[in-house]
């Protein structure tokens, strides 16, 4: 698929809000691939790391702790919301200074849970859709958890909505898969090594197609 057709079907995708299926599972593959390859220069976190790498690194973080096949996907594909469709950031090296001075969040992780709907189970979708709402979580029942986080994530957790009340930490509790995107935030927290050696995307393929199957199955 050239280039300019990828980034066509790019757009659509990002459209199909609403529509079940709207491509094909190789096309969906060719989307995936043409977002990482763009995001090979998106800065992230303490601008070390790649968009695209810190992805691979939370997915490879999960792996490693021996996560669910679905857990695993939601790690690789958490952040994909902020492609396009956050903060302006064109697929450059600017990404990061972007992010630090934002003056409004654009919910990321509503537009990666919307776009990947018509692909995946829940068990993929929600972790996804709540990573943001763990992050708050943790700061709000983890003082120490505040440390260790850069910069850019305290300035964005501001705009988010900062730490849970009480009351949100037991309604947040109450969600389903909850507890699994508390997992995913804790990888995510520590995918930003610089120049860290993990698996592609290529790697991955198989656990997106199992997972695909089995949501055509539902």
């Amino acid at each position: 698929m050239s280039r300019r057709n990828k980034n066509k079907k790019c757009r659509e995708l990002s459209n199909a809000e609403g529509t079940e299926n709207p491509i094909s599972s190789a096309e969906l593959f060719d989307f995936l691939s043409d977002l990482f390859f763009r995001g090979q220069n998106m800065t992230y976190g303490k601008g070390e790391v790649s968009m695209c790498g810190h992805m691979l690194q939370t997915a490879d973080l999960a792996a490693q702790a021996g996560a669910s096949s679905s857990l695993i996907i939601a790690s690789l594909l958490h952040d994909i919301g902020h492609f396009g469709t956050d903060y302006p950031m064109h697929f450059n090296s600017e990404s990061h200074s972007h992010m630090r001075s934002a003056s409004q969040d654009c919910r990321h992780e509503e537009a990666g849970a919307t776009l990947l709907t018509p692909f995946f189970g829940s068990d993929v979708i929600e972790p996804i859709r709540l990573h943001v709402a763990a992050k708050r979580y943790l700061c709000a029942t983890e003082p120490e958890y505040n440390v260790q986080l850069s910069k850019t994530t305290r300035h964005t957790l501001g705009l988010q909505g900062g730490m849970l009340t009480d009351i949100e930490v037991e309604t947040f509790l109450d969600l389903p898969y909850s507890k699994e995107a508390i997992q995913l935030r804790r990888w995510d927290d520590f995918a930003m090594a610089a120049k860290k050696s993990v698996p592609d995307l290529e790697y991955y393929m198989g656990l997106l197609e199992e997972a695909l199957v089995s949501n055509l199955k539902r």
